[in-house]
């Protein structure tokens, strides 16, 4: 029986390069991916899903009043599809979520997502909020802070400075967030003192 699978983390944990090594190990054995991707994230440009460490892979783009399932559909027209693979789920809306479990429990088809749980205020994005709701499984992919904690929050940087305050997305890489072990998150330490 298929399952919505929310698989998370903080920042540059690798969340990207595993659904690319999911999707390149469902298509060597002869399985059809249907990869998405949110449009709020154009870092690397529009319909790619890309990894810090530079693999790509092209997805479709999913819009704020885009339906996954009508998505599915049409690309289920031109032959099966055997998973959905989503990055940057954080993103989503209410209604996409309901849309991917929609398509666990009608087609039988693995919906596996991946994305941040919290922003750098330590808020919920509403995409995670509705899969931590909806999922089956619900899976950390661990990252250590600079002091070999595990990382459970995501700081920002604006200017070499610790923000904890301002527009919940703000899209960046290492050049905007650090990953942070609670404490150095809530002693606004993201780096070691020298």
């Amino acid at each position: 029986m298929a399952q919505l699978y929310f698989r998370y983390s903080t920042m540059n944990a690798g969340k990207s390069i595993e659904l690319i090594k999911v999707a390149y190990n469902y298509e060597e054995r002869g399985k059809r991916v249907l990869t998405l991707v949110p449009s709020a994230d154009n870092r690397y440009g529009t319909g790619v899903i890309t990894s810090r460490i530079g693999i790509q892979r092209q997805a479709i783009m999913v819009s704020q009043d885009s339906n996954i399932l009508e998505i599915f559909m049409r690309e289920r027209e031109k032959d099966d599809i055997d998973c959905v693979l989503i990055d940057e789920c954080q993103f989503l809306k209410k209604h996409h979520v309901q849309e991917l479990v929609e398509i666990v429990d009608s087609f039988n088809v693995p919906v596996l997502a991946y994305g941040l749980k919290n922003d750098f205020r330590n808020e919920m994005f509403e995409g995670s909020y509705y899969l931590l709701i909806y999922a089956d499984k619900i899976e950390e992919i661990k990252t250590i802070c600079w002091c070999g904690r595990k990382a459970t929050m995501i700081a920002r940087i604006v200017n070499g400075e610790f923000v904890k305050k301002g527009e919940q997305v703000v899209i960046g890489g290492n050049d905007m967030y650090v990953s942070l072990c609670r404490k150095h998150y809530n002693d606004g330490r993201f780096k070691p003192d020298k």
